[in-house]
């Protein structure tokens, strides 16, 4: 959450000339409302069969970059469509997670009485799963899109001559 993927998304898409498809705007088009009111509304489980599906029908889809929403990586089936694909985890440390976000309310599942806690129990819960279907790890704490966006194509190694 807050870790820039739509922003180094579209930027990463545009240096490599394709095009940019977020999982989360999906799901926002197609149920005609916001992620945080799908939570509260109809709960997490459906919004995680919406997540399922929507990762699903874009990894068949879309051949450019595509940002997926912080919690499909728990679905196993989702991590095995992942495998063998050149998956970027973007890493952020909890300070760097409250200077961008201020950890508010907007974030469907921070709306408890301590959210610097809950985001870093999402995150121990989440790291290692990240890491499993992930080629590489970016740090993006204190680093402009631009330069995250540098640091995916030296990772990837596709960065054009």
């Amino acid at each position: 959450m807050g870790v820039g993927k739509s922003t180094v998304g579209e930027l990463l898409a545009q240096r490599l000339g394709t095009s940019f498809r977020d999982t989360d705007a999906d799901i926002v088009a197609s149920e005609g409302k916001e992620i945080s009111d799908i939570f509260l509304d109809d709960g997490e489980p459906r919004f995680r069969e919406l997540e399922r599906a929507a990762v699903a029908t874009a990894l068949a889809g879309h051949e450019g970059v595509l940002a997926l929403g912080g919690g499909a990586v728990l679905d196993a089936g989702t991590r095995g469509l992942l495998a063998g694909l050149p998956v970027v985890y973007l890493s952020m440390e909890v300070a760097e997670a409250v200077r961008r976000t201020g950890l508010s309310v907007a974030r469907p599942l921070l709306t408890v009485v301590n959210p610097r806690q809950q985001w870093k129990q999402l995150m121990d819960e989440r790291r290692h799963l990240y890491t499993e279907v992930a080629r590489v790890v970016v740090a993006t704490d204190e680093r402009a899109p631009e330069d995250v966006v540098d640091a995916v194509l030296d990772a990837l190694e596709l960065r054009k001559a």
